[in-house]
């Protein structure tokens, strides 16, 4: 993904003394494999995240409770970001023990699309979240079914034409002018991937703020229909906006810095650069299950059930309040 320089060889002044062809040197002339720190601890990262991800995934889709719109999108999200880790994993393997670059343009479209199936699902999540609020009465319909799998197709649909292009032939091996500061992607298509991040970012913002006006006077309503306090109505709403600060702060912290710096970087500029911005980008990964789908009660229910070996696919659970996932 991060193209590094190849190590120095003697091979020429090799054959002359010895007479043999460049191929014979190639066999005789050993050279010591070199890891990069950045790619070991991407490799790692990735190992952690499929293993987080990969539990996620197996809950949603064994057990039959959890066929909810809200946990569909939370099973692509996490499939998404299962996907990312195992692209971290191949991608270090393919580098360092299968050198090729058809294999090399392989591994980035899987990472490619899979960051962006990864960014587009949390948007979808707060799609949701923002519906089963504003439209609480009439959430649970079949329009809401139609819907989640609409935004599922729109989502993988196009992370996956993202991830075919530097297969199809757009990619910076044959222009390395054109490199952008992750090879061999372009200039222009990493442009359109930090376009489209903030697109997403701005959208999700803009959710979120309306999620705590609705948040903020549910709780005043109810506040003046039970006769609480201001200061229970205080605590309410400060728990629920912290919530949700949480969220989109974590996930800009994570995006943010990779997004700006492929905008302003080059591909002139040091490949340490793009590893710091990358690195915390593919922590949002692995904190995604974490928040999205560790602190959901019900899966908590029958992850706990699972780990004591009683763990029923016929249990009836089911979510109230997709906004609580």
């Amino acid at each position: 993904m991060i193209e590094e320089e190849p190590p120095s060889s003697n091979q020429g002044q090799f054959a002359a003394r010895n007479g043999t062809s460049s191929s014979l040197d190639l066999e005789s002339v050993v050279q010591p494999l070199v890891l990069n720190p950045w790619d070991v601890v991407l490799c790692i990262s990735g190992t952690i995240i499929s293993c987080e991800n990969a539990v996620v995934v197996l809950l949603i889709f064994h057990s039959p409770a959890f066929r909810a719109p809200t946990f569909l999108l939370i099973g692509s999200l996490a499939t998404a970001d299962l996907l990312a880790g195992l692209g971290l994993i191949l991608h270090f393997a393919f580098v360092y023990f299968i050198p090729s670059e058809v294999v090399r343009l392989l591994t980035l479209g899987l990472l490619v699309t899979s960051f962006t199936a990864s960014i587009s699902s949390l948007l979808t999540v707060t799609i949701d979240r923002y519906l089963s609020l504003y439209n609480a009465l009439t959430y649970y319909s079949k329009r809401t079914v139609t819907r989640t799998y609409i935004m599922l197709v729109l989502t993988w649909g196009g992370s996956i034409c993202l991830g075919l292009l530097p297969i199809m032939g757009w990619n910076c091996l044959k222009e390395p002018s054109s490199c952008s500061i992750v090879k061999p992607l372009m200039k222009n298509h990493l442009v359109i991937l930090s376009v489209s991040f903030f697109m997403i970012f701005a959208v999700m913002l803009q959710l979120y703020v309306q999620i705590c006006k609705i948040i903020c006077r549910h709780a005043h309503q109810i506040a003046l229909q039970r006769h609480f306090l201001a200061t229970s109505h205080y605590d309410t709403t400060r728990k629920g906006i912290a919530t949700l600060a949480l969220i989109l702060g974590t996930f800009a912290s994570c995006w943010l810095p990779f997004a700006i710096y492929c905008l302003l970087g080059d591909s002139s500029y040091p490949a340490l650069y793009t590893y710091a911005t990358l690195l915390p980008a593919t922590y949002n990964s692995m904190i995604n299950p974490v928040i999205y789908a560790f602190r959901n009660q019900e899966i908590q229910k029958v992850l706990c059930a699972l780990c004591c070996g009683c763990f029923s696919s016929t249990s009836p659970f089911r979510s109230h309040s997709p906004s609580d996932v």
